[in-house]
């Protein structure tokens, strides 16, 4: 596997092709927008997707552990899809939640999806984390310097005339960094998207998401998505809340 790093605000941060961020020097774990039980959410509204994405983004996440061993781990926000997620999980899914969380510190901060983090899966619930100069937090704020912070999915298109490919991306530009989406069932906002391109004004590269490695590409080279997406994406991510 290879990774790729970044600096915010002098802090050396470690991006995985998984979409977590490693903290070496923090054995801290990031993760964004989980986003757990989407599936059984997106039910209750009478849209029925299959419901196995709480299974594919904790296998992902236990992997992501098992990797590093950290010390700490970070929710940014929307671990659960809405605020029924916590009792629609299944015993299973709970109790592997439980036994990640066990013998590590293990924060879940609020997200707009669920502003009241789970108190019964082990860990501590909060809004924000400050730590050695960097602001953890879900969405992010105007002109933070140093925040890192996911909300947006922010996702890539590139098109040349050899390739043409989408993937999630980080984006930043060493005084903030944004996450992609952990979850399985996310969408994505095109980071050429002013929500996302307006918090970097003097530009940005994004870390585009490969299987195996992380794809660093200046925004200089990203190209917008088509307005049909932004609208379908804005029904099914929006319309939810």
């Amino acid at each position: 596997m290879s990774v790729a790093e970044i600096r915010v605000r002098g802090v050396r941060l470690v991006l995985e092709p998984c979409g977590a961020v490693w903290w070496p020097e923090r054995r801290a774990l990031l993760v964004a927008d989980l986003h757990f039980e989407k599936g059984s959410a997106y039910a209750r509204r009478g849209a029925l997707l299959p419901p196995w994405d709480t299974a594919a983004t904790l296998a992902r996440l236990e992997a992501a552990v098992e990797r590093r061993a950290p010390k700490l781990v970070v929710s940014l926000g929307d671990a659960f899809h809405d605020r029924h997620g916590p009792a629609s999980l299944m015993d299973g899914a709970r109790t592997r939640l439980a036994a990640l969380a066990r013998g590590r510190d293990w924060l879940w901060l609020s997200g707009n999806h669920d502003p009241l983090p789970p108190r019964d899966l082990g860990g501590e619930a909060a809004a924000a984390l400050e730590l050695d100069g960097l602001h953890l937090r879900h969405a992010p704020g105007p002109d933070v310097a140093g925040e890192i912070a996911g909300h947006l999915h922010p996702k890539a298109r590139l098109a040349t005339s050899r390739v043409r490919v989408v993937r999630p991306c980080f984006a930043g530009d060493g005084n903030r960094l944004l996450l992609p989406a952990f979850g399985s069932f996310t969408g994505g906002l095109n980071a050429l998207h002013p929500a996302i391109a307006g918090l970097f004004p003097a530009g940005f590269d994004a870390w585009l998401l490969g299987e195996r490695r992380v794809f660093r590409v200046p925004h200089a080279r990203l190209r917008p998505e088509q307005a049909l997406y932004h609208t379908l994406h804005e029904e099914l991510e929006h319309g939810s809340e």
